[in-house]
């Protein structure tokens, strides 16, 4: 799997604003400082967590960014699909969607496995649980096996 700069970048802000209190809005020069994320790239990322649903922007004095839902209710998954689109794609395409002739076509039930795989973490994997740094039991038991920290 490849982790976009934009998905890193939304989580880390994503990540600062849940370890705010609920009522207090962070502007984007804080959160970019804080994570050390361009100012300019961070803005294009918050405004598609706003339309996501994800973020709520304020306007004023004490304006800025807070989570429109709370981060207990927001997965990794869900900044992905709202910055990245699909987990899982095939040149573009879902994989459920892609069309192989032949011998390919066994093709499309490992793509339609690995899009499961990932879901099993990221969809359980929360915001508020990364802002806290506890993650599930399920996903720290993928972590004790040395071969899941070798590079292949």
């Amino acid at each position: 799997m490849r982790v976009s700069t934009k998905s890193d970048y939304a989580l880390r802000a994503l990540i600062e604003l849940a370890a705010e209190p609920e009522d207090r809005a962070i502007t984007a020069d804080e959160l970019g400082k804080r994570q050390d994320i361009p100012h300019g790239f961070l803005q294009s990322i918050l405004g598609d967590l706003r339309k996501a649903g994800i973020l709520l922007s304020q306007r004023g004095q004490s304006g800025g960014w807070r989570m429109a839902r709370p981060p207990y209710a927001v997965t990794i998954a869900d900044v992905i699909r709202a910055v990245d689109g699909p987990l899982v794609s095939v040149y573009g395409v879902r994989p459920e969607s892609v069309a192989y002739n032949g011998r390919a076509e066994v093709l499309k039930p490992v793509w339609i496995a690995a899009r499961d795989a990932l879901r099993e973490v990221l969809e359980t994997v929360t915001i508020a649980q990364l802002a806290e740094g506890e993650l599930p039991s399920s996903v720290l038991a993928r972590t004790q096996d040395d071969e899941a920290w070798r590079p292949h």
